[in-house]
Parts: C-alpha cells; sequence; structure tokens
C-alpha cells in the first residue's frame, strides 16, 4: 500500500482494531433469542453506542424494532453544506453451528495463520470495526468531510425485517446521498471488489402429517404413509438431475455478465471434496449469481442416535430459495409453495409457512459515488483495478433503503470473501482486508466528499 497519512493512521489503530474486535466477537449476538440470550444482543448493542458516542457521535440511541431486537444509530456531523453518507453494518450473528467443529471457540478472536478467527469476524463485525477504522483515519487527518449516520442492525441474518420496517416508518431518519453496505466482500482476498447485484431471499417452513401418531415400522411399515418419506420426496422435487433448481414456474436459465468464476477456483473456495460434482448447469457465476437456488435449511426428524423403529406421523423442513435480481421474491413465495404443495405425495397434508422474504437488488454502477470508490481502491490495493461481482447472499434492506431514497447511490463492500467462510465453521476475516479496507472507505468519503 503507497504511503499516505490514511494509510499510515490506520495501520497504527490495528492493533487496538484487534482489542476491539475481540470485544465485539465475544457477544454471542445471535437474533434467535431461543437459543441465545437476549443480553448478549443487548451487550453487543451497547458496546458499538458506547464506541459511536467516543467518536463524537450525536443522538445514538438503541432504536426498538417492530421484529423484538434493535439497530444502533448514531450521526456525525460534517462541514456544512456537506453530503450524507449513511454506513451500515449489522452486529448480529448466525449460530456457530458444531462448537466442538470449531479449532478455537467462535466467541473468542483467536489468530491463527495470519487470519483473525471468530463467529461474526468477517460478517458483519468486522464491518463495524471498518466504518470505525475510515472514521478515525479522517478525523486524524483534518477531518471527516461529510455527515455521517451509522447504523447498525440486530436482526439481519435473522431475516426479520426489523430495520426495514422501521426505516419505512421512520424514513427521515436513514436519508443520505450515498449509503456504504459493509456487509459484502472482495472476489478473492487482495483484488477490490463492490458487488452490484445481490439475490433476493424467500424462507419458508414446510410440515407433513400422515398419521394421528407413530407406527411400529414392523407392524403398519409397507402401507402406512411415512411423512419423513414424503417430506424426503417433495424437497427432492426441487431439484433436477444434475441439481438445478427446479420450481415449477420460477425460470433458471439467466446468464451472468461480468467477472468470471473459474471452476477449479470456485472448487477451492467452496473446499468441495476431492471427486464430488459440482451441481447445477450454466457458469458458476450463473449458477451463484444469475440464477435460483434452492437449500434445505434444515429438517426435523428423530436423530440416528436414540431413533426407534417407527414410521413417522409427522416431519417438517426449513427451505431457502434465492431469488436472482428481475425476480420478484413475493412471485417466488407463491411458485415454492404452490410446488411443494403440489408434489407432497400420497395426498399427505402439508402446510407451507413463510419465515422471512426480501427482493433481489441491482446497483446502478454509473454513478459518480462508484467512481469515487474505483479511485480509493486504486490507493488501497495498489496495482488493482475495482472489479464488479454479484453475490448469491441476501441484505433485504437495500431494495428498502432504495425504494426509500431512490436519488441515492448505494455501494456494497466488505469483509466477507471465500476464505471468510462465513455462516459455517471457522470464520474468519483478513486483518490486511480490514486494513486496505478502511483506508478505501475513508478515502472513498474524502473523494466523494469533493466530487
Amino acid at each position: 500500500m503507497s504511503s499516505n497519512p490514511v494509510a499510515e493512521t490506520v495501520s497504527s489503530l490495528m492493533p487496538r482494531a484487534k482489542e476491539e474486535l475481540t470485544a465485539l466477537v465475544a457477544f454471542k449476538s445471535v437474533a434467535d433469542f431461543d437459543q441465545f440470550p437476549r443480553s448478549e444482543s443487548v451487550g453487543a448493542a451497547n458496546w458499538i453506542a458506547s464506541a459511536l458516542r467516543a467518536e463524537g457521535f450525536q443522538d445514538v440511541d438503541l432504536l426498538d424494532t417492530p421484529d423484538g431486537t434493535q439497530s444502533v444509530y448514531g450521526y456525525l456531523p460534517g462541514p456544512e453544506g456537506a453530503k450524507t453518507v449513511l454506513l451500515y453494518a449489522h452486529y448480529d450473528v448466525q449460530p456457530p453451528l458444531d462448537e466442538a467443529a470449531w479449532a478455537t471457540p467462535p466467541f473468542e478472536l483467536t489468530e491463527r495463520d495470519g487470519r483473525w478467527y471468530g463467529r461474526g469476524a468477517a460478517d458483519c463485525k468486522g464491518g463495524v470495526l471498518m466504518h470505525l477504522l475510515a472514521l478515525r483515519a479522517l478525523k486524524a487527518d483534518g477531518g471527516v468531510p461529510v455527515h455521517v449516520k451509522f447504523i447498525a442492525e440486530g436482526s439481519e441474518e435473522q431475516g426479520t425485517g426489523g430495520l426495514e420496517r422501521y426505516a419505512e416508518q421512520h424514513p427521515e431518519l436513514l436519508a443520505a446521498d450515498t449509503i456504504v453496505i459493509g456487509d459484502a466482500g472482495n472476489f478473492r482476498v487482495g483484488l477490490p471488489t463492490v458487488t452490484s447485484t445481490l439475490r433476493g431471499m424467500t424462507l419458508v417452513r414446510v410440515k407433513v402429517d400422515t398419521l394421528e401418531g407413530n407406527l411400529h415400522s414392523g407392524q403398519f411399515g409397507g402401507a402406512a404413509p411415512d411423512a419423513l418419506a414424503a417430506l424426503i420426496r417433495v424437497l427432492d422435487s426441487l431439484r433436477a438431475e444434475d441439481g438445478s433448481t427446479t420450481v415449477d414456474g420460477l425460470a433458471s436459465d439467466s446468464a451472468w455478465e461480468g467477472l468470471a468464476y473459474d471452476e477449479e477456483q470456485f472448487r477451492r473456495d467452496a473446499r468441495v471434496l476431492d471427486g464430488v460434482e459440482l451441481i447445477g448447469s450454466g457458469s458458476v457465476a450463473d449458477r451463484i449469481w444469475a440464477r435460483p437456488a434452492v437449500t434445505v435449511l434444515g429438517i426435523d426428524c428423530p436423530p440416528v442416535v436414540g431413533a426407534t423403529p417407527s414410521v413417522q406421523a409427522s416431519a417438517r423442513a426449513l427451505v431457502s430459495l434465492r431469488v436472482p435480481p428481475g425476480v420478484d421474491a413475493a412471485e417466488a413465495t407463491k411458485l415454492l409453495q404452490a410446488h411443494l404443495e403440489a408434489r407432497t405425495p400420497w395426498g399427505a397434508r402439508v402446510a407451507v409457512e413463510q419465515i422471512g422474504q426480501g427482493q433481489a437488488f441491482r446497483a446502478d454502477t454509473t454513478s459518480p459515488a462508484y467512481q469515487a470508490m474505483a479511485d480509493a481502491m486504486a490507493v488501497a490495493y495498489p496495482g488493482e483495478e475495482m472489479q464488479y461481482a454479484g453475490q448469491g447472499g441476501s441484505i433485504p434492506l437495500c431494495n428498502t433503503l432504495a425504494a426509500l431514497y431512490p436519488r441515492a447511490e448505494i455501494l456494497l463492500i466488505g469483509l466477507s470473501e471465500p476464505e471468510a467462510q462465513i455462516h459455517a465453521v471457522n470464520e474468519s476475516v483478513s486483518p490486511e482486508e480490514l486494513e486496505r479496507l478502511s483506508v478505501a472507505e475513508a478515502l472513498f468519503l474524502r473523494n466523494y466528499a469533493a466530487g
């Protein structure tokens, strides 16, 4: 990284950033209060609120959103007449899954092989630190040249839409000229990337019932309809032979135009086992950025340990469907529900309940803010040109903000590059990426203010 005061300041702040990220990761802030205490999320929110106050933010508040969680808001005034930039991150995290599978405890930030490991280190508590580092570097080198609104969401991973609905009820709160969403990631470590599209999503719970109660499989098996078998069959109907997603009535042949994703590189990034084929058709980029993708997130049925010889009377599953830009998530939800109901065999009773939903997003990459970011990333990543990529994940808030503020420019950057393994065991963040992206964001704010 070429020497400049902003880069030097960020570099000097990295030890402090590690200490702060250690403190923030320690909060088990999973916004599922059936699994994790609400106090953990409250603690993380209060930590961020204190950090904002220490940086001179005004009007710092914990916003009670309609889904029962809290988002942290603060306002940092800039020079008179300056533009306003909204910085977004979220402090809630995914559950750690199998804690025993982690090499180190998931809620203890641990350095190993040059990376910092811990749940939320990249997604997205690291994004909170990225914003703070950028602002601190600017304050140390002449001041922050824009008005800054900071929002840290408390339930992004749950998809329950609390902040979306709060923003709709208080449309003036998050109004800005440009919005920087710090919840995406570079295409690979060291390659500066903005995310230009996001797939939308719908989340449904499907329940199949066939009997009044479980039956002895020896006495009744072979004629008694097995609810678990029926569920397996209907879930299998969501995929073609090659693994492509097949929801009746939902198009699945779109093509991605932009950065290519080499298949062998994807195999390494996804840690696909030797000899196991990738699923779907078309290019990798088509499959993960431009086409729908269904995933069975969980199944309620007897575990292997302790299972009895029984025909199951009831079974249920949680199903996620990612939908690309150009596909309405509400329409995709209807198609998914209709498919599940129509494909359930043997006249079994089926109930489909929608749990969450978010629209896909496509950014306007021709806007001045994108040029300001490209210039900033060229400094933060010498010799590299800013790339445009899609992201298979969903950030429903993007569409809410785009609808509320149609003139605002929205950029997506962040720390969730492939090696970060977000949502999986052993999530980690690259401190070098945290440093470079903090520099890039600081320089972007300066470029944008001057533009």
